[in-house]
């Protein structure tokens, strides 16, 4: 302990959480309300602004300093957002098989997103098709992009050690 540092802040760092777990995932702490759950997946900056507002918090406060009622109005939040929102709002508006409006986050969205790639490959979509030979999906141009075989076109250096090898063979042959 410096004696520069007032013991009000050091008593301050002994308040703040490092981590708030909401889910499955940490947030980090040390920043803003909105900045953290940023960091989730599926919750982008208006989604967070929406939350902090619904939950009553300062989106500006810091993460870890809040109380646990507070943390606790958050994570019912997230929990709860389709709900709370507008169906434009969530990111599963009439999912395939349940019909259902929800919105997911964190290891559920991944999870959701591999099953939806899985079934459009298993019904052989046109999407489905591009997935398994990992070109790209959404239209993009593929003429100049996208490319995964080797290197196309001309490899000067390939060229360049070719020619010194003939070069070394040609000069071992005159001897």
């Amino acid at each position: 302990m410096s004696a520069e540092e007032p013991q009000d802040e050091i008593e301050d760092d002994e308040d703040l959480r490092y981590f708030v777990r909401i889910g499955q995932t940490d947030l980090d702490g040390t920043k803003s309300v909105e900045r953290s759950l940023i960091e989730m997946n599926g919750i982008g900056r208006r989604t967070a602004r929406i939350i902090a507002d619904k939950a009553g918090v300062d989106r500006q406060a810091t993460f870890g300093r809040l109380d646990d009622d507070e943390i606790d109005a958050v994570v019912d939040v997230v929990d709860e957002y389709a709900e709370e929102v507008p169906d434009w709002l969530t990111n599963r508006q009439r999912d395939f098989f349940s019909g259902e409006t929800s919105h997911k986050v964190g290891n559920d969205l991944n999870m959701k997103r591999r099953h939806d790639i899985n079934r459009m490959k298993m019904i052989s979509s046109y999407k489905g098709v591009r997935h398994n030979r990992g070109q790209k999906v959404r239209g993009q141009r593929t003429k100049s992009t996208g490319r995964t075989e080797g290197t196309i076109g001309v490899n000067v250096e390939e060229l360049r050690e070719e020619a010194a090898e003939e070069a070394a063979e040609a000069e071992g042959d005159d001897e």
